[in-house]
């Protein structure tokens, strides 16, 4: 990472009260269901909460689905990942 991107990093933690967000972005290639199932068994999102981060992913382009510690996003995007979703931690 360069040092504009952890500028970056750092000025949009600040805006989130110091923590790092784990945000879902959108893809033509995976389903709702598959989302929503994804999003219960990573992020410990309840359906109906897994619901509305898919269809607020698929019509704005991205949503916030985590926030926390850097470590503990890490391994919710690198669990994302495997299953095909794009994800970023800002």
């Amino acid at each position: 990472m360069n040092k504009e991107q952890l500028k970056n990093r750092e000025k949009n933690s600040e805006t989130r009260g110091g923590k790092p967000v784990l945000i879902l972005l959108n893809d033509d290639f995976h389903t709702f269901d598959y989302v929503i199932e994804s999003l219960v068994k990573i992020c410990k999102h309840s359906p109906e909460q897994a619901e509305q981060c898919a269809m607020i992913t698929h019509f704005k382009g991205k949503c916030e689905i985590s926030k926390g510690a850097f470590e503990k996003l890490k391994a919710r995007r690198d669990a994302l990942t495997e299953r095909g979703l794009k994800t970023v931690i800002e």
